[in-house]
């Protein structure tokens, strides 16, 4: 039996049940930026819940607010690296924090132009959205986190950087397209596997969150105020503020918990989700 992921993002009900709501707003804070998938717990919770489309207007407001959660979290980082970026553009000074902040726009590049491209042509609808590919890439990413987390390095922090190292972790980003591979999951792969320290992997791994969140909202923003669809403002609301709340709060025990737990609990937590995910196309 062929089980496809419902597509939850598009066709916008008027109203939404504010536990509905609550639901969603709280999978995507949690898994926005845990090395595990969000695809796979959507399509769960949509068999599991029976939860129905929530539309593109609370889409929006979820990521709104994780986008808030990140910025309020790394808030001192993130302001020095926008002033530095700023300096460095005007007034030719640069500093480690501006390199930082070019590191993050160029490691950006990739999956902005991928995303593009998938997007003009259709690829996630028309060929990644099955259940199958979700469990598959969830299972297979995560035993390559597994691998990374016990074989790197562990020497350096995100500033040692090097041009050639964004881009692969840049390239390897642009993998998240493929539902169901995790976006913070695979750029921490590829800082592990770089010789990034487990902190410093996850540090950068947040801050690269930022356009990744910042640039699709954006459009999803212009199709909403370009599009006709009615807007439960109420249902918006619990989406920024619950996804918001725990999406800082996620970020903040990660970040304590990393370095006494590794990423290890996370592998065998998507091993458990991908057979889950099996079962459901094998047994419906």
């Amino acid at each position: 039996m062929k089980a496809e992921i419902p597509n939850l993002l598009i066709q916008a009900p008027a109203t939404m049940d504010w536990l509905q709501a609550v639901w969603l707003a709280l999978i995507q804070g949690l898994t926005e930026f845990l090395p595990v998938s969000s695809s796979a717990h959507l399509i769960l919770a949509s068999k599991l819940l029976g939860l129905k489309d929530q539309g593109l207007a609370f889409d929006v407001a979820v990521h709104l607010g994780t986008l808030i959660a990140v910025l309020a979290f790394f808030r001192k980082e993130v302001t020095a690296m926008a002033t530095d970026f700023f300096a460095s553009v005007f007034k030719g000074r640069h500093t480690r924090d501006s390199r930082l902040a070019w590191m993050v726009l160029w490691a950006t590049v990739p999956v902005g132009l991928l995303g593009l491209a998938f997007a003009l042509l259709d690829i996630v609808e028309l060929y990644l959205r099955e259940t199958w590919v979700i469990a598959t890439t969830t299972i297979g990413f995560g035993l390559l986190l597994g691998v990374a987390d016990k074989y790197g390095s562990d020497q350096r922090d995100e500033y040692q950087l090097t041009w050639r190292d964004v881009l692969f972790i840049g390239l390897a980003q642009a993998l998240a397209l493929i539902p169901g591979t995790s976006r913070s999951g695979i750029t921490m792969t590829a800082a592990l596997l770089l010789g990034l320290n487990r902190t410093a992997s996850a540090r950068f791994s947040f801050l690269l969150s930022i356009p990744a969140i910042l640039l699709p909202g954006a459009l999803q923003s212009v199709k909403l105020a370009t599009g006709e669809a009615a807007v439960d403002w109420s249902a918006m609301a619990i989406g920024v503020v619950v996804a918001a709340v725990i999406a800082y709060l996620t970020i903040h025990w990660f970040m304590k918990l990393l370095e006494r737990i590794g990423f290890q609990p996370f592998v065998w937590y998507r091993m458990v989700l991908g057979l889950a995910l099996f079962g459901l196309v094998f047994w419906g």
